[in-house]
């Protein structure tokens, strides 16, 4: 690992691993699904992997600000001295902004952060939304059903995932489909 990569592991291993064992468990299957991925990245697999250990760095209680991990997490990423791309990357993982908009943060997201649409981006988000709560592999259909119902029918978190549904479809589909032009 190179040292932004070694760096994420660590911070997300700090702030998540006692505090938050379950999500600890999700971060370090969605990071080593990243690292699977990182041969569709090329010379960008730090990026996608450093992004991977910290996207949910945000729902640490020391970091939380404004309830909204994402933005929490990319906000605290650049304190600590991240790449500006990488915290981006974090703001927006797995269609946040639909999240954020929910929250009444879309503008401060968009403002702060550039969205990014990249291969990158899109096996980020494929990494997070294909792998469960416990770190275990999910199809996307899995995932999303899992959070509707861990969540309840009338929760935000549910609400945003029924307007971000296509297009968090469409990065998982792009995904999938370099997968399948690069067979190991």
């Amino acid at each position: 690992m190179t040292n932004v990569v070694d760096r994420a592991a660590r911070l997300a291993e700090l702030h998540l691993a006692e505090a938050l064992p379950r999500r600890w468990a999700h971060v370090r299957g969605v990071a080593a699904k990243a690292e699977r991925l990182a041969r569709l990245i090329g010379a960008e697999r730090d990026v996608l992997v450093a992004s991977a250990w910290v996207h949910d760095i945000g729902y640490a209680p020391e970091i939380v600000d404004t309830g909204f991990h994402s933005l929490d997490g990319a906000r605290w990423l650049l304190r600590e001295q991240f790449d500006h791309r990488i915290a981006a990357l974090v703001a927006h993982h797995s269609c946040a902004s639909f999240e954020a908009e929910e929250r009444g943060l879309g503008g401060a997201l968009a403002k702060e952060f550039p969205r990014e649409e990249s291969a990158v981006a899109d096996a980020l988000w494929f990494a997070d939304m294909t792998t469960g709560p416990d770190g275990q592999d999910l199809s996307v259909e899995e995932r999303l059903s899992e959070i509707r119902k861990r969540y309840g029918p009338q929760d935000l978190v549910t609400r945003f995932w029924q307007r971000a549904e296509a297009p968090l479809l469409e990065a998982v589909r792009r995904t999938e489909t370099r997968l399948a032009a690069q067979p190991m």
